[in-house]
């Protein structure tokens, strides 16, 4: 009984584990779940669809349209029969069946480039996809650079919490020998006490981080997720690119630049669309059908017979000849096959005045090519400016991570030389901990310009087409 309780306790305990278990995640596994799990990619993809629909209907629209049809009708009383063409008294039952085929010969090429409009707003549809995957990737990365900010600001504060914890057991001792007053040891324990509060804070802000990207990457649950601590290299300034305009030229490739140009190509399109209402349109048309009568009879075995109708002149008589037939059963599949009547005919369409409305549409597409090429150009502006404003933040950055680094460098030097003086008793509390918490924003800023200058680093690494990675 009791190996079988240790045995229970160790399956429990390790399924606990199991459990609990966190996975870390790497950018480059977030990026790539997030285009696959993401509602907003999603959403894109479905849009894509209608595209893709449009552009395969243009394509179907070139084949001939082909039609059956099919009728009963039921006539009573007096009425003609549709199919001997006389007054009948009786009910009468007929079916009419028929097939009918056309197809546009000409029409102004209006088809055609329906259809290149349509695979144009089809790769218009894919860059936009392609747009909302980068944004992603730059919201998912601007998430994670900030997950790894707060892990190491949490580390900062913990390391000065600790710090303060043995600067306390020093005090007690230097309290008990007399070299300082119990004043000091409270002052250190109150700023103990404001250190636990930055770690609290810390430890609250890196959760949130975490969270933040949780929900862009829609994951249900925070417990478990955790990410992969990169090695990020220091920086250095020739990691920035030489110039504005050599990342301007790659990112002509991005898919904002490429769908503007493609709509640019679109509304061209759409004006040859409009210029085709112009032109004479030529169209095919043929056509087969058949019926029933159920008031039809089949005539047979004609007999010539011959009437007296009259005299002559010459008191001869007159006969007129005429024919008797045998009047039968007109069957469904004969009269199927007797009944077949074929047309072809063709239709041409010339269009003289249709109330400007085809003028009207010409010059509104030519209006829609003037818009898609400013488009265009306020697209390519607002590249450059962003190219420029991360350029010049980058610069910034790094000057800021600089000017940071010796303010670390040498406020580090300085508390060093300040908790000796502290240790011996050369140095009051209130200084102590005016000199700490000076370390410790200096700490800050250089670990805020080291994350802002590598964040602008990557955003200038996109702009140049390398793919976004820690």
């Amino acid at each position: 009984m009791k190996k079988f309780s240790i045995l229970f306790i160790a399956f429990f305990i390790f399924h606990s584990a199991q459990a609990q278990e966190v996975k870390r995640w790497t950018l480059t596994e977030c990026v790539e779940y997030a285009f696959e799990n993401n509602l907003q990619i999603k959403q894109q993809n479905l849009s894509l669809n209608y595209s893709k629909n449009a552009l395969r209907q243009s394509k179907l629209a070139l084949a001939p349209s082909v039609n059956a049809s099919a009728s009963q009708s039921f006539s009573f009383g007096r009425s003609i029969d549709p199919y001997t063409n006389q007054f009948s008294q009786e009910n009468v039952s007929s079916n009419q069946m028929g097939v009918s085929a056309s197809v546009s010969l000409f029409e102004g090429f209006r088809k055609m480039n329906t259809i290149k409009q349509n695979q144009l707003n089809l790769q218009i549809g894919l860059k936009d996809l392609e747009k909302a995957k980068n944004d992603i990737a730059l919201q998912i990365a601007t998430a994670y650079l900030n997950i790894l900010f707060n892990k190491e600001f949490l580390q900062i504060t913990e390391n000065q919490l600790n710090t303060t914890k043995e600067q306390i057991k020093k005090t007690k001792i230097q309290v008990e020998v007399g070299k300082l007053t119990q004043g000091s040891l409270l002052e250190i324990q109150a700023q103990l006490a404001s250190e636990e509060l930055n770690v609290i804070n810390a430890k609250n802000n890196l959760q949130l981080s975490l969270l933040n990207l949780v929900q862009m990457l829609d994951l249900k649950e925070v417990e478990g997720f955790d990410i992969v601590l990169p090695e990020i290299p220091e920086p250095n300034r020739s990691q920035i690119p030489l110039s504005t305009q050599e990342i301007y030229a790659n990112a002509m490739n991005l898919p904002q630049i490429e769908s503007a140009k493609l709509n640019l190509e679109s509304s061209k399109k759409a004006l040859a669309i409009s210029k085709s209402g112009l032109y004479p349109s030529l169209s095919l048309s043929a056509s087969i059908g058949t019926g029933y009568s159920d008031a039809r009879f089949k005539l047979t075995n004609p007999q010539m017979v011959s009437r007296e109708i009259g005299y002559t002149e010459s008191n001869e008589k007159v006969y007129a000849s005429s024919f008797s037939y045998t009047q039968g059963n007109y069957s469904f599949a004969d009269q199927i096959v007797d009944n077949q009547s074929k047309t072809i005919s063709f239709s041409l369409r010339i269009p003289i005045f249709n109330g400007w409305q085809v003028r009207r549409s010409i010059s509104d597409a030519k209006i829609g090519i003037l818009r898609s090429q400013n488009q265009l150009a306020i697209t390519q502006n607002a590249l450059y400016k962003e190219i420029q404003q991360a350029y010049n933040d980058a610069q910034a950055s790094f000057s800021k991570y600089e000017a940071s680094k010796k303010a670390e460098l040498a406020l580090t030097e300085s508390f060093r030389y300040t908790q000796q003086k502290f240790d011996v008793g050369l140095l009051n509390t209130v200084d102590y901990q005016i000199a700490k918490n000076q370390l410790l924003k200096a700490k800050s800023d250089l670990l805020q310009a080291k994350f802002e200058f590598v964040f602008k680093l990557k955003i200038l690494d996109f702009y140049n087409g390398v793919s976004i990675s820690l």
